[in-house]
Parts: structure tokens; C-alpha cells; sequence
């Protein structure tokens, strides 16, 4: 059997449990011993745990294995006056899609009307916390202190310092090609952690929705159908047809193959909600399953995790239009150009963590003049599309990462025609 089916039989396994014990629960008195061992035991206890832990052994490798990826990827470049059009190339890209997916999210959205006779009562509203100036979010790229760049996980900062060293050490000479060759048997050891890492997967991802499904369930999902449905077809519009139209389009690769491929990462991605957390199991994708070379996966990879954020783009954009149809306000063509800006521009340096999207939000609900404590009415079913979103951002990622590998000659055609190509068992 497969890794991608194990994991799929395991999230079918999660949400059928998980739901159950959700609906028992719900009928069990507060110290029944059906509550002790489902909730206590089980679902804040043992998975709780593994859950917990199968997504602390992804965040432990995102630094060191994107640092070390990436200064292998710079310091090897013949030409490292390249770099620079790799960059915009790559930046261009995920801009460009990001742009499309909330202008998708606007058109499906003013199109199904979710929030058309929604009563709009808020218990407690929400209170964002303070936005960043922009000048700050562009300082905040550059790190003062590297290592507490790493010790924070702060993506941007990492990158950067990583490009720095890869070209320092490309520059010089000799003892350049000694560390470039330790470096290069670091990414060897660290891909291989992750290749084991992902046996564990099934495990960590029943661990992880059987919690979720346990406390949650289903129930919530009537009273926002709608909302949840325009999401929905806006992230398979942008999932299905956008990312392999422009796949097709610029560099004449199949989509077909590569969404095939990309199935592994995404069930990552769903279970996770994390970019940052499958950076590893993406990068492994891109680069042994679809041919791509270190020097563009290395970089356009945890770049991606940290700006492409097309699935919470299409999120904010129809959140957007549905807290403003729920408090009878009319946005204007300026309102919906406000919030394709707004949402682009609030990706770029947003942690790739589950639930950021919310805080992203609150941001373009201001800029449009709408009340924040509409959010609130959005957060019960926030963490199920939370998880669908984050599989929409790193399949954007890693079909960047295609597009420029092909526009660079930095990708194994034959590797990524092979559909058994660097598939685990």
C-alpha cells in the first residue's frame, strides 16, 4: 500500500471517529466514563499528543533544512548574477497568482451572496491585534541577529541570511568549495530525516483530525453552507484549473502528472494547516519526485511558505464580501480593488501557521471601512478551511517552483514524467 493511501484512510478513519466521539460527547454528562475516555483519555490526551508531536518533527527541520537547502542551492550557481532574476521571476509569480485567487474569491463571492439574510449578532466580538507598518514588515526581512532569526522561525529573515552566506561561499574559492561540500552531505542527511519522518505520516494525521473532529464535529458546518461552499469552490477553481492552466501555459509540463504527484503533500498540508510545517515534505517533492534542481526548489520553496498565501487570499477575499452582505453594506469597485491590494500586500511576511488568515483578515476588513467583529461569526468553521486553504498555498508553491525550474533549465524532464519518480512506498 501506498504512503498517499495509508494517510487517505486514515483521515476518512480520523473524521468518522472523531465525529462520533464528537456526537457521544455531546449526549455524555460531564462525568460519564464515556467523557473520561474519549475526551480525557483520547482526544486531549493520546492524540492530543501524537498530534502534537508529528507536528513538532516538521517544525524542527523547517530552519535547518531550508537554510542548508537553500545556501547548497546559491553558493553552487555558475552564475550567481542570476539570482536576481531568479528572485523576480519567482516573487512575480506568487504575486500574480495570489492576485488571481482573491480576484476569484471576489467574483464567486458577489456571484452566490453568502451572506444574504444572515442575522449579523456578534457574543463578544473580536479584537485584532495592532498591524504592522508597512516600512516595519520591509525592515523586518532583513535580520539584525541570525540566530534568533532561526530560534523564531522568521522565514524571510532566514532566507535572506541564507542567500548571503551561499553567495559569500560561492565567491570563495577553494575553502568555498570545502564548506559548499559539507553543506551539500547536510542536505543529503536532512532529506533523508525527512524521508523516514514521513512513514510516521498516517499516524500523525489521524492523531491530528480525530482531535480536531472530536472537539468540533460537523455541526457547524450548517449554519455557514454557503460561506463554507463559496470557499470551497473558489479554492478548487484556483486548486484545479488556475495552478495547472498556468503550469500548462508557461512551461508546457503535464498538470495531470503533477497534481498527481502533489497528492502526498497535500493530505501534509490538510492535516498539518501549516505551510511552514510541509516545507519539508514540499521541498522533498519538488525536488526527487518532479526533477527540480536545489538552486531553484531550495529558494522558491520556503519562499513560498512564507508569501504565496493563495488559499487564505481567497478565504479573506470571500470573508470580505460576506461580512459586508451580513451588515447590509455595499462595497464599491474601489472597495474590492482596496481589498485585492490589501490582501497581497498582508501575505508577504505572514507566518505560514494555522489560523494566521483571521489575523490577516482584520487588516483588509479595515482598510475597507467593514466591522471586525464580523470575524467572529467565521471562526467556528475558520479551522476546516483553514486546512483545505493550506493545500490550495503549497500547491502553489511547488508549481512556482516548476515554472521558473523550466524557465531556468533547472528541472529533470524525464524525472518529472516519471509517475514512480521518488515515490515512497
Amino acid at each position: 500500500m501506498t504512503l498517499t493511501r495509508k494517510i487517505l484512510i486514515a483521515m476518512i478513519a480520523a473524521i468518522l471517529l472523531g465525529s462520533l466521539a464528537q456526537t457521544l460527547l455531546a449526549e455524555a454528562g460531564a462525568d460519564s466514563t464515556l467523557r473520561y475516555v474519549f475526551h480525557d483519555l483520547l482526544s486531549q490526551g493520546l492524540f492530543l499528543l501524537g498530534g502534537k508531536l508529528f507536528v513538532a518533527s516538521l517544525k524542527v527541520l523547517v530552519v535547518p533544512l531550508v537554510f542548508v537547502s537553500l545556501v547548497c542551492g546559491v553558493c553552487h550557481l555558475r552564475d550567481q548574477s542570476s539570482l536576481g532574476w531568479l528572485s523576480l521571476k519567482t516573487i512575480s509569480l506568487y504575486l500574480a497568482t495570489t492576485g488571481l485567487a482573491i480576484t476569484i474569491a471576489l467574483i464567486l463571492a458577489s456571484w452566490w451572496q453568502p451572506g444574504a439574510g444572515v442575522n449579523m449578532t456578534v457574543d463578544g466580538g473580536y479584537t485584532p491585534p495592532p498591524a504592522m507598518p508597512l516600512i516595519d514588515v520591509l525592515v523586518n526581512i532583513f535580520p539584525t541577529n541570525p540566530v534568533q532569526a532561526m530560534a523564531e522561525g522568521k522565514m524571510l529573515q532566514v532566507i535572506v541570511f541564507a542567500l548571503l552566506i551561499g553567495v559569500a561561499i560561492g565567491r570563495s574559492g577553494e575553502p568555498g568549495e570545502r564548506i559548499g561540500r559539507h553543506f551539500n552531505d547536510w542536505n543529503e542527511v536532512l532529506m533523508k530525516l525527512v524521508t523516514l519522518l514521513m512513514g510516521f505520516a498516517p499516524y500523525g494525521v489521524f492523531c491530528l483530525l480525530f482531535t480536531l473532529f472530536a472537539e468540533q464535529g460537523i455541526g457547524k458546518v450548517g449554519d455557514l453552507a454557503v460561506y463554507m461552499l463559496t470557499v470551497v469552490a473558489a479554492l478548487l477553481v484556483h486548486g484545479l484549473l488556475v495552478y495547472p492552466l498556468l503550469l500548462k501555459t508557461l512551461s508546457g509540463l503535464s498538470p495531470t502528472v503533477f497534481l498527481r504527484k502533489m497528492r502526498n503533500v497535500q493530505l501534509f498540508a490538510f492535516s498539518t494547516a501549516s505551510s511552514t510545517a510541509t516545507v519539508p515534505v514540499t521541498l522533498r517533492a519538488v525536488e526527487q519526485r518532479m526533477g527540480v534542481k536545489n538552486r531553484v526548489a531550495a529558494f522558491a520553496v520556503p519562499l513560498g511558505a512564507t508569501i504565496n498565501m493563495d488559499g487564505t487570499a481567497i478565504m479573506q477575499g470571500v470573508a470580505t464580501v460576506f461580512i459586508a452582505q451580513a451588515f447590509q453594506l455595499d462595497l464599491s469597485m474601489l472597495d474590492y480593488l482596496t481589498v485585492i491590494l490589501t490582501a497581497m500586500l498582508a501575505s508577504v511576511g505572514t507566518a505560514g501557521v494555522p489560523g494566521v488568515g483571521l489575523v490577516t483578515l482584520a487588516l483588509v476588513l479595515q482598510q475597507v471601512g467593514l466591522p471586525v467583529e464580523g470575524i467572529a461569526l467565521i471562526i467556528g468553521v475558520d479551522r476546516i478551511l483553514d486546512m483545505m486553504r493550506t493545500a490550495v498555498n503549497v500547491t502553489g508553491d511547488a508549481m512556482v517552483s516548476v515554472v521558473v525550474a523550466n524557465s531556468e533549465n533547472a528541472i529533470d524532464k524525464q524525472t518529472y514524467n516519471n509517475i514512480q519518480a521518488g515515490e515512497q512506498q
